[in-house]
Protein backbone atom coordinates (compact mmCIF):
# COMPACT_ATOMS: atom_id res chain seq x y z
CA UNK A 1 0.00 0.00 0.00
CA UNK A 2 3.22 2.35 0.74
CA UNK A 3 4.32 1.97 -2.50
CA UNK A 4 1.07 3.25 -4.33
CA UNK A 5 0.92 5.72 -2.07
CA UNK A 6 4.10 7.14 -2.98
CA UNK A 7 3.40 6.64 -6.64
CA UNK A 8 0.83 8.74 -6.65
CA UNK A 9 2.89 11.49 -4.33
CA UNK A 10 5.97 11.05 -6.85
CA UNK A 11 5.52 14.10 -8.60
CA UNK A 12 4.84 16.36 -5.58
CA UNK A 13 8.47 14.90 -4.00
CA UNK A 14 10.01 14.82 -7.10
CA UNK A 15 9.33 18.58 -7.60
CA UNK A 16 11.00 19.63 -4.93
CA UNK A 17 14.75 20.36 -6.40
CA UNK A 18 17.81 18.55 -5.15
CA UNK A 19 19.28 21.29 -3.42
CA UNK A 20 16.28 21.91 -1.17
CA UNK A 21 16.10 18.07 -0.34
CA UNK A 22 17.07 18.09 3.57
CA UNK A 23 19.16 15.71 5.26
CA UNK A 24 17.19 14.62 8.16
CA UNK A 25 18.36 15.60 11.47
CA UNK A 26 16.29 13.57 13.25
CA UNK A 27 16.01 9.68 13.34
CA UNK A 28 13.58 8.35 10.70
CA UNK A 29 11.77 5.95 12.09
CA UNK A 30 11.28 9.13 14.92
CA UNK A 31 10.10 11.71 12.64
CA UNK A 32 7.95 9.48 11.36
CA UNK A 33 6.09 8.69 14.64
CA UNK A 34 6.15 12.21 15.32
CA UNK A 35 3.98 12.74 12.33
CA UNK A 36 1.35 10.20 13.16
CA UNK A 37 1.03 11.43 16.79
CA UNK A 38 1.14 14.78 15.12
CA UNK A 39 -1.73 13.72 12.89
CA UNK A 40 -4.13 12.04 15.86
CA UNK A 41 -3.73 14.77 18.09
CA UNK A 42 -4.73 17.94 15.81
CA UNK A 43 -7.84 16.00 14.58
CA UNK A 44 -9.42 17.67 18.12
CA UNK A 45 -8.62 21.05 17.10
CA UNK A 46 -9.52 21.10 13.32
CA UNK A 47 -11.64 24.85 14.56
CA UNK A 48 -8.62 26.36 16.35
CA UNK A 49 -6.37 25.43 13.11
CA UNK A 50 -8.66 26.82 10.56
CA UNK A 51 -8.87 29.87 12.67
CA UNK A 52 -5.21 30.08 12.83
CA UNK A 53 -4.95 29.96 8.98
CA UNK A 54 -3.68 26.02 8.40
CA UNK A 55 -5.09 24.69 5.42
CA UNK A 56 -6.72 21.73 6.41
CA UNK A 57 -6.04 19.87 3.38
CA UNK A 58 -2.25 19.57 5.12
CA UNK A 59 -3.68 17.48 7.54
CA UNK A 60 -5.49 15.70 5.36
CA UNK A 61 -2.66 14.88 3.21
CA UNK A 62 -0.03 13.91 6.21
CA UNK A 63 -0.62 10.60 6.36
CA UNK A 64 -0.30 10.05 2.63
CA UNK A 65 3.44 12.13 3.17
CA UNK A 66 3.93 9.52 5.89
CA UNK A 67 3.52 6.60 4.34
CA UNK A 68 5.74 7.56 0.96
CA UNK A 69 8.51 8.51 3.85
CA UNK A 70 8.27 5.12 5.76
CA UNK A 71 8.37 3.68 1.59
CA UNK A 72 11.32 5.24 0.46
CA UNK A 73 13.11 4.99 3.65
CA UNK A 74 12.52 1.15 3.57
CA UNK A 75 13.75 1.40 0.06
CA UNK A 76 16.66 3.12 1.02
CA UNK A 77 17.89 0.69 4.20
CA UNK A 78 17.31 -2.03 1.64
CA UNK A 79 19.85 -0.77 -0.54
CA UNK A 80 22.02 0.26 2.12
CA UNK A 81 21.83 -2.66 3.90
CA UNK A 82 22.67 -5.03 0.70
CA UNK A 83 25.79 -2.71 -0.16
CA UNK A 84 26.86 -2.98 3.52
CA UNK A 85 26.43 -6.99 3.21
CA UNK A 86 28.33 -6.86 0.00
CA UNK A 87 30.84 -5.17 1.43
CA UNK A 88 31.33 -7.42 4.38
CA UNK A 89 31.61 -10.49 1.83
CA UNK A 90 34.01 -8.69 -0.18
CA UNK A 91 36.35 -8.24 3.09
CA UNK A 92 35.78 -12.32 3.84
CA UNK A 93 36.38 -13.37 0.16
CA UNK A 94 38.84 -11.36 -1.64
CA UNK A 95 41.96 -12.07 0.14
CA UNK A 96 41.50 -15.89 -1.86
CA UNK A 97 40.85 -14.43 -5.05
CA UNK A 98 44.02 -12.41 -4.33
CA UNK A 99 46.04 -15.57 -3.43
CA UNK A 100 44.72 -17.71 -6.70
CA UNK A 101 45.79 -14.51 -9.00
CA UNK A 102 49.19 -14.98 -7.06
CA UNK A 103 49.54 -18.34 -7.05
CA UNK A 104 48.51 -18.63 -11.14
CA UNK A 105 50.97 -15.75 -11.40
CA UNK A 106 53.87 -17.47 -9.91
CA UNK A 107 53.07 -20.56 -12.19
CA UNK A 108 53.12 -19.03 -14.77
CA UNK A 109 56.67 -17.43 -14.65
CA UNK A 110 58.29 -20.69 -13.92
CA UNK A 111 56.27 -22.27 -16.73
CA UNK A 112 56.60 -19.42 -19.17
CA UNK A 113 60.10 -19.05 -18.31
CA UNK A 114 61.85 -19.86 -21.47
CA UNK A 115 59.08 -18.69 -24.01
CA UNK A 116 59.58 -15.14 -23.83
CA UNK A 117 56.54 -13.67 -25.42
CA UNK A 118 54.02 -15.54 -22.75
CA UNK A 119 56.84 -14.88 -20.29
CA UNK A 120 56.32 -10.68 -21.28
CA UNK A 121 52.54 -11.55 -21.32
CA UNK A 122 52.69 -12.59 -17.75
CA UNK A 123 54.42 -9.93 -16.22
CA UNK A 124 51.98 -7.78 -18.28
CA UNK A 125 48.87 -9.39 -16.62
CA UNK A 126 51.29 -8.95 -13.11
CA UNK A 127 50.93 -5.14 -13.20
CA UNK A 128 48.72 -3.08 -10.94
CA UNK A 129 47.04 -3.63 -7.56
CA UNK A 130 43.29 -2.51 -7.62
CA UNK A 131 40.83 -4.53 -6.75
CA UNK A 132 39.67 -4.23 -10.42
CA UNK A 133 42.60 -5.50 -12.09
CA UNK A 134 42.93 -8.34 -10.08
CA UNK A 135 39.73 -9.29 -11.19
CA UNK A 136 40.71 -8.78 -14.85
CA UNK A 137 44.05 -10.57 -13.99
CA UNK A 138 42.32 -13.98 -12.84
CA UNK A 139 40.21 -13.39 -16.01
CA UNK A 140 43.56 -13.14 -18.45
CA UNK A 141 44.70 -15.53 -16.12
CA UNK A 142 42.66 -18.24 -16.93
CA UNK A 143 42.77 -17.21 -20.64
CA UNK A 144 46.45 -17.40 -21.13
CA UNK A 145 46.79 -20.73 -19.22
CA UNK A 146 43.94 -22.81 -21.19
CA UNK A 147 45.75 -21.23 -24.85
CA UNK A 148 49.20 -22.97 -23.33
CA UNK A 149 47.80 -25.61 -21.44
CA UNK A 150 51.25 -28.05 -22.43
CA UNK A 151 53.39 -25.92 -20.95
CA UNK A 152 52.04 -26.01 -17.74
CA UNK A 153 51.34 -29.64 -17.88
CA UNK A 154 55.09 -29.87 -18.73
CA UNK A 155 55.25 -28.08 -14.70
CA UNK A 156 52.76 -30.36 -13.13
CA UNK A 157 50.29 -27.34 -12.49
CA UNK A 158 47.00 -27.92 -11.90
CA UNK A 159 44.92 -26.64 -14.63
CA UNK A 160 41.74 -26.96 -12.69
CA UNK A 161 42.61 -23.76 -11.55
CA UNK A 162 42.35 -22.20 -14.42
CA UNK A 163 38.82 -22.56 -14.24
CA UNK A 164 38.35 -21.76 -10.84
CA UNK A 165 39.87 -18.28 -12.01
CA UNK A 166 37.95 -17.73 -14.62
CA UNK A 167 34.66 -18.31 -12.32
CA UNK A 168 36.21 -16.30 -9.72
CA UNK A 169 36.27 -13.39 -11.71
CA UNK A 170 33.16 -13.20 -12.70
CA UNK A 171 31.98 -13.74 -9.33
CA UNK A 172 34.33 -11.04 -7.81
CA UNK A 173 33.33 -8.28 -10.55
CA UNK A 174 29.84 -8.99 -9.68
CA UNK A 175 30.34 -8.65 -5.57
CA UNK A 176 32.59 -5.51 -6.23
CA UNK A 177 29.65 -3.80 -8.11
CA UNK A 178 27.52 -4.61 -5.33
CA UNK A 179 29.71 -3.39 -2.61
CA UNK A 180 30.96 -0.10 -4.61
CA UNK A 181 29.44 0.20 -8.32
CA UNK A 182 26.57 1.43 -7.54
CA UNK A 183 26.97 5.13 -6.18
CA UNK A 184 24.76 6.89 -8.68
CA UNK A 185 21.98 4.58 -7.68
CA UNK A 186 22.54 4.90 -4.10
CA UNK A 187 22.92 9.00 -4.28
CA UNK A 188 19.59 8.54 -6.31
CA UNK A 189 17.72 6.78 -3.98
CA UNK A 190 19.01 8.85 -0.41
CA UNK A 191 17.44 11.74 -2.61
CA UNK A 192 14.11 10.38 -2.94
CA UNK A 193 14.40 9.81 0.71
CA UNK A 194 15.20 12.92 1.46
CA UNK A 195 12.69 14.71 -0.32
CA UNK A 196 9.89 12.45 1.03
CA UNK A 197 11.40 13.50 4.40
CA UNK A 198 11.14 17.25 3.20
CA UNK A 199 7.79 16.65 1.79
CA UNK A 200 6.56 15.56 5.01
CA UNK A 201 8.21 17.88 7.18
CA UNK A 202 6.56 20.81 4.99
CA UNK A 203 3.60 19.75 6.64
CA UNK A 204 4.14 18.64 9.96
CA UNK A 205 6.16 22.36 10.89
CA UNK A 206 3.21 23.98 9.22
CA UNK A 207 0.51 21.78 11.30
CA UNK A 208 3.21 22.79 14.73
CA UNK A 209 3.46 26.40 13.60
CA UNK A 210 -0.20 27.10 13.40
CA UNK A 211 -0.93 24.79 16.22
CA UNK A 212 1.69 26.36 18.88
CA UNK A 213 0.10 30.27 17.66
CA UNK A 214 -3.36 28.75 18.86
CA UNK A 215 -2.74 27.17 21.86
CA UNK A 216 -0.10 29.56 23.00
CA UNK A 217 -2.35 30.08 26.02
CA UNK A 218 -3.22 26.44 26.36
CA UNK A 219 0.29 24.77 27.25
CA UNK A 220 -2.02 21.33 27.52
CA UNK A 221 -2.96 21.45 24.28
CA UNK A 222 0.28 23.09 22.76
CA UNK A 223 3.04 20.33 24.35
CA UNK A 224 1.11 18.16 21.42
CA UNK A 225 2.74 20.40 18.45
CA UNK A 226 6.05 20.37 19.78
CA UNK A 227 8.81 17.98 18.78
CA UNK A 228 9.16 15.91 21.84
CA UNK A 229 12.39 14.80 20.27
CA UNK A 230 13.89 18.19 19.78
CA UNK A 231 12.38 18.70 23.59
CA UNK A 232 14.61 16.18 24.81
CA UNK A 233 17.96 16.90 22.65
CA UNK A 234 17.40 20.64 23.85
CA UNK A 235 16.93 19.44 27.47
CA UNK A 236 19.70 16.96 27.44
CA UNK A 237 22.58 19.92 25.76
CA UNK A 238 21.22 22.15 29.07
CA UNK A 239 22.26 19.78 31.56
CA UNK A 240 24.95 18.37 29.97
CA UNK A 241 23.45 14.96 29.56
CA UNK A 242 24.32 12.54 26.95
CA UNK A 243 21.36 12.51 24.34
CA UNK A 244 21.38 8.92 22.10
CA UNK A 245 22.90 9.27 18.91
CA UNK A 246 21.26 10.73 15.87
CA UNK A 247 20.81 8.14 13.03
Amino acid sequence: MSKEIFESKKIEIDAIPDKDALTPNIPIDTALQEGENLNVWCQDDKEALLKAGLNWKLVEDLPLRIAALRYTESIWQKDFKSKEEAQIRWTAESPAAYDLRDELVHHFYHAFYEMPDLYARTQRIDEGNTHADMIQDLSDLAALGKANTTALKAKNIDLTLLDKAEKLSGAMAKLLAEANGKKMQDNKLLITRNKAYTFMKKAVDEIRRNGQYAFWKNPQRQKGYISQYYKKLNAGRKNNTPVEAQK
